[in-house]
């Protein structure tokens, strides 16, 4: 889509504030249940709010680093989710745990430094030979292609009570009705829609798909038998149990320095070495795949400017902010990427607006417990788009590609199958490290452009002779 604002642009206060709204509601499902899903496999009780708080702070970071002219939000990152398990599988005490977050974190966001003072020295022409549009553009369509599974999965979910012997066998239809709802909302919205409505699709398609999904839950408290109950989609039960004088977040710096840290000690730190820093080897080739997906959004190369070292400098040092506050290393999301491409708004004041609205909003629990409401289908219905955007954005480099070429041909076959097949490697005593499918695609993509290109001469334009008349 053509971009409707330009990165610079500033669209007015009341429009920003609609855009940083789409923007947060975009990537708030993401942000908040790596938290969730750490709780649960280590009984820690990372807060989610905290969580959307070191988000907001890591994205000013970063758009402090980038001069503001990166237009993407950083949220909680999925690749570092065993690393912060293993944080708290090695530690002697939970408080020992928490501390491990932020340590963790800094180690990993080192690691971004280093590399980012690595090409200040020697730029990213070595970057450019080593992921060509070759590479590069079957690894961004791979980003999308291997979040459609989750996509489509919440997409099917259906009552919140599923599981549960109530509602033991219920259909999701329910839950499919509402993401298509969602879905095809903001595909109208996108397409037929006028001026406005045509930049915030996310936000008319969540609200008419949240309003189908009320309809359901309220329908669903006439009966208590099977059927009705597998139309509870919104658990508006949250409100209730919700600890109304606990307004502020549980931050993980405040949980990691008033607990007994006497466990702590140097072999729990080379275990956090270990869990962290092979992870944010992995996450940089994400890191550049990103950078050069948006780059190809609005039409401005971020690896030359700002530059990759600046990029990577803010993603580093974002990520530590944010696991200090959140207990979370921070990424650049491919959700916020999407919202950019198919809003056609690339204004940095909005990414900047949602950074200060998700710090904003994690004070103010009615809204977040709002926002904690939006049932699954409802956000798959969304991410069926956005993830969608991403792979197209892909598609669109391989389409300039000379696939007549058995050695281009090659390179893209191998990422594509080894992407899509979700050829992802765990290693390390308790495998701890995963290299996701995206890197492992992306590595081996590198090695067979490497290979297939062994003494290839780059070919020297030919030069005309004039002679003048």
């Amino acid at each position: 889509m053509k971009l409707v604002y330009g990165v610079s642009d500033k669209p007015s206060w009341g429009k920003t504030l609609v855009f940083a709204l789409q923007q947060l509601l975009a990537i708030m499902a993401a942000t908040i249940v790596v938290p969730v899903i750490v709780n649960g496999a280590v009984g820690s009780e990372l807060s989610q709010s905290g969580a959307l708080f070191g988000a907001g702070v890591g994205t000013l970071v970063y758009l402090l680093f980038t001069k503001f002219k990166s237009p993407v939000f950083l949220g909680s990152s999925f690749a570092f989710l065993g690393s912060m398990i293993s944080a708290f599988a090695g530690a002697a005490s939970m408080a020992v745990g928490y501390l491990g977050l932020i340590i963790g974190a800094t180690f990993a966001g080192l690691v971004y430094v280093i590399i980012a003072l690595l090409v200040k020295k020697f730029g990213v022409g070595w970057l450019n030979k080593l992921m060509p549009a070759v590479v590069i553009g079957p690894t961004v369509a791979i980003i999308g292609l291997s979040l459609a599974g989750n996509a489509v999965g919440d997409t099917l979910t259906g009552s919140y009570l599923a599981g549960s012997a109530e509602v033991s066998g219920a259909t999701t239809y329910v839950g499919l009705t509402c993401g298509l709802v969602t879905l095809f909302t903001t595909i109208a919205c996108s397409v037929y829609g006028k001026k406005m409505v045509k930049m915030i699709p996310f936000i008319i398609g969540i609200g008419a798909g949240y309003a189908v999904a009320s309809i359901f839950t309220a329908i669903s408290y006439a009966g208590n038998s099977p059927e009705f109950l597998a139309m509870r989609i919104i658990n508006f039960e949250k409100f209730a149990q919700a600890d109304w004088s606990k307004w502020y977040p549980d931050f993980t710096f405040i949980k990691a320095f008033t607990g007994d840290l006497s466990g702590f000690n140097g072999t729990y730190i080379v275990t956090l070495l270990a869990a962290y820093v092979p992870v944010a080897f992995v996450v940089f080739a994400e890191h550049v795949a990103d950078h050069k997906n948006l780059s190809s959004i609005i039409e401005h190369d971020l690896l030359e400017d700002p530059g990759l070292h600046r990029t990577l400098l803010g993603d580093g040092v974002g990520s530590i902010a944010g696991a200090f506050f959140g207990g979370a290393c921070n990424t650049t999301y491919g959700e916020s990427v999407g919202c950019v491409a198919i809003s056609g708004n690339a204004s940095v004041r909005t990414i900047f607006t949602t950074a200060l609205m998700a710090i904003v909003l994690s004070f103010i629990l009615p809204f977040s417990l709002l926002l904690s409401t939006i049932p699954s289908c409802v956000m798959g219905g969304v991410c069926i788009a956005l993830y969608g955007f991403i792979a197209v954005s892909g598609l669109k480099m391989i389409k300039e590609i000379d696939l007549g070429d058995n050695r281009n041909l090659f390179v893209v076959s191998v990422i594509l199958i080894c992407g899509v097949g979700g050829m992802a490697v765990s290693f390390g005593l308790n495998g701890e490290v995963t290299i996701t499918s995206v890197a492992s695609s992306l590595i081996l993509g590198i090695l067979t452009n490497v290979l297939v290109n062994r003494g290839k001469k780059e070919e020297t334009p030919a030069v005309e002779n004039k002679t003048e008349e």
